[in-house]
């Protein structure tokens, strides 16, 4: 679950998180893996995926494409193990010639390339400072040459930030120094709680929108108040972005009533004229909305909003007049979580892409008239709860994505009929590889579903011998797993197991009833649809029964523990960052309060444990409740600093399969975060995890 940010950095390519949910933090926890690589017959002399390939997998991300189409910038992502760090860099690449050019050298966090509207300059973040004064800031390029110029000195950093469509100035978001700054430097720094997660040790402080000139100065307050523009917490979409009107009198923006990311959901789109500081709202909604986008002569405004005002409904692209008004629900047909819509030039229609069975889609969506999906081949768009793809002016189309044969690569599009062209080689290493095949399969779930997931076979399968099977579940629950690259999914597989990731109602990839259905039903529902998924992948005739064992991560270890202590069937279990009581996530997690809108037998948004008869809800349908049926021998991994599933629920688990005398291990990993994502510790996950099933499965 969880919510949004729109320039934030790109996750790192180890990062085997999905980042986590839509438009508000609603759908009950986080990201996991996401899909794996199908591959192509490998030659009898490739090498099988090993522990030692996983820092060698490069990252690509944010592609963005010039206003001519002529070029793409980037970021590229190289593991560094050595000094145990993810080294980001810009990179431009000519669309014609393939060439490439690197725009950037050294430069710690960098990422966000944003093009000027005329396409001679480039604005992107990277730190800047020491210690405490380092930051996140703006710096411009010339493209013409010369060197990168930082415009900002935000003493807080910079969250987000946009053109002005003449190129003169720049709109940034930045959050606000604490009232009592003085104070808290002098100890003096209690402060109150409110929809924080217990991890916190200061009051938020409210994220507003200021204005410099692109040739850097004194920067110009926009807005001000205890309101605040919604913030970004990974795993999760990016915040929701600001947009400018052609005319540059206004910018679109997403407002909520505090800074608390418990909060989230009261995100409702505002309009700001830029010349007076007056804001108001857009349209009639309470709630929920965000991700507005001026159209690009300035006369509507395309906006996130649930389906009927239900967070637990797939996200819907609404277009509104700028003038105001709730506006028209153009994506209601297309039936699927939309996480992104991006308007094409000439303002007619919207370019939007969503799971979609077992892939990612792309849609050319017209104002009024039926979506048309783009013809992608076996090229799978990249996707963190956020598509990543750009528009250029002449309607051509830039994005992240990878195939069959390799992990992400840049691809482009000289229009939406056109076919997906790789222009980059970056992972050629990779797909040289003895890679696991892939294969979608679809089966008849309970409840009348119709249900489908991704088997990865070990390099060299054959049908004639029975393989040991490893279920690697997704987490979101909203992250639907597809045919992507995954370096885990390869890593299991080479070590001669089949993997099964299961797509379990609550996963957002095949219509509303679908997602909707993990309603109030968290664990039960999507572990009768793991089991059907189980029993269709056993008749296959290939399965080694007696040597099953189940995994996954954050919600994908919500369901591991949910499994281990409902069916006995598994012999070995890894469960990573499980939410194992909703009540703790109730209380603890960054989303916190938000899960009322997940749990309870009243109406939607009135769970909370604390009242009425919601607690047996949330009891019966938290995994640790049923702890005691658990016989599974278990691997436990954590962060010790995660806001998104604390620890203490690890912790928890522990102990009651302890006490029990199950056999259980917990390896904690002491850093922030939903999931180790430095290099070392994240080959460490990799590598504990492969070695609890060999101990239990080979």
């Amino acid at each position: 679950m969880m919510q949004i940010s729109a320039n934030r950095k790109p996750l790192e390519p180890l990062a085997i998180l999905k980042s986590a949910v839509a438009l508000l933090p609603p759908l009950l926890f986080l990201a996991v893996f996401s899909g794996m690589v199908s591959s192509r017959p490998a030659a009898a002399q490739a090498r099988k995926f090993e522990l030692s390939d996983v820092p060698k997998v490069v990252s690509v991300s944010d592609p963005q494409i010039s206003p001519d189409g002529k070029s793409i910038v980037f970021v590229v992502s190289r593991p560094n193990v050595a000094d145990d760090r993810n080294d980001r860099q810009l990179v431009l690449i000519d669309v014609a010639t393939g060439a490439q050019r690197p725009l950037t050298y050294q430069r710690k966090g960098v990422g966000s390339p944003r093009w000027s509207p005329a396409g001679d300059r480039l604005a992107f973040e990277a730190v800047s400072g020491a210690g405490k004064d380092e930051h996140e800031q703006i710096f411009v390029l010339p493209m013409g040459g010369g060197e990168a110029i930082k415009i900002t000195g935000a003493p807080n950093g910079i969250e987000q930030f946009a053109w002005r469509p003449d190129g003169e100035e720049i709109a940034f978001v930045t959050s606000d120094e604490a009232p009592n700054k003085k104070e808290i430097e002098k100890h003096n720094d209690a402060f109150e709680v409110g929809d924080n997660d217990y991890m916190a040790t200061e009051a938020p402080t409210s994220s507003h929108i200021w204005l410099v000139s692109a040739q850097g100065g004194k920067a110009r307050r926009l807005t001000s108040g205890a309101w605040s523009l919604p913030k970004s917490a990974p795993p999760s979409s990016p915040a929701s972005p600001i947009s400018w009107s052609q005319d540059g009198k206004w910018i679109t923006f997403a407002k909520q009533s505090n800074p608390h990311y418990g909060n989230a959901d009261e995100g409702t789109v505002q309009l700001l004229n830029v010349a007076t500081g007056e804001i108001h709202k857009l349209t009639n909604h309470a709630k929920f909305e965000g991700f507005s986008d001026f159209s690009p002569d300035g006369s509507q405004i395309a906006y996130w909003y649930p389906r009927d005002g239900d967070p637990n409904n797939v996200n819907e692209i609404f277009v509104a007049p700028a003038a105001g008004g709730d506006g028209v629900d153009v994506t209601r047909a297309v039936d699927r979580n939309i996480a992104r819509a991006i308007w094409m030039p000439g303002g007619k229609s919207l370019l939007i892409g969503a799971h979609d069975g077992a892939t990612v889609s792309l849609w050319l969506q017209p104002l009024g008239s039926p979506a048309k999906r783009l013809a992608l081949g076996d090229v799978v768009p990249s996707w963190g709860f956020w598509v990543d793809v750009s528009v250029a002016n002449n309607g051509a189309i830039a994005f992240a994505g990878s195939t069959p044969d390799r992990p992400g690569e840049i691809y482009y599009m000289a229009s939406p009929d056109a076919a997906p062209k790789r222009l980059t080689d970056l992972n050629h290493e990779i797909a040289s590889l003895s890679l696991g095949k892939v294969e979608a399969i679809e089966w008849d779930g309970p409840n009348g579903f119709g249900e489908n997931g991704i088997l990865v076979y070990p390099p060299g399968f054959t049908k004639e011998k029975k393989y040991p099977l490893v279920l690697l579940i997704h987490g979101g629950p909203t992250a639907a797993s597809v045919a992507a690259f995954s370096s885990l999914s390869q890593y299991i597989a080479s070590h001669d197991y089949v993997v099964f990731s299961p797509n379990y109602r609550g996963s957002d990839n095949l219509g509303n009833v679908y997602q909707h259905a993990i309603f109030n039903d968290a664990g039960d529902g999507p572990g009768r649809d793991v089991m059907a998924g189980l029993a269709a992948v056993e008749k296959m005739g290939f399965v080694d029964a007696s040597k099953i064992g189940v995994t996954g991560w954050s919600y994908g270890g919500y369901m591991t523990s949910w499994m281990i202590g409902h069916y006995q069937i598994w012999k070995a279990a890894v469960s990573g960052a499980a939410v194992n009581s909703l009540v703790h996530a109730y209380n603890l997690a960054d989303f916190n309060v938000t899960l009322r809108y997940n749990v309870g037998t009243g109406p939607i948004g009135s769970g909370s444990p604390w009242t009425g008869n919601n607690m047996q809800a949330y009891r019966e349908q938290s995994p640790i409740t049923f702890a005691a049926q658990i016989k599974t021998p278990t691997l436990i991994l954590s962060d010790t600093a995660d806001v998104r599933v604390p620890i203490t629920q690890s912790y928890e688990m522990y102990h009651a399969l302890k006490d029990n005398g199950v056999t259980v291990k917990f390896y904690a990993y002491p850093v922030p975060g939903h999931f180790p994502g430095d290099p070392v510790r994240t080959m460490d996950v990799y590598r504990r995890w492969v070695d609890w099933l060999d101990q239990y499965l080979k």
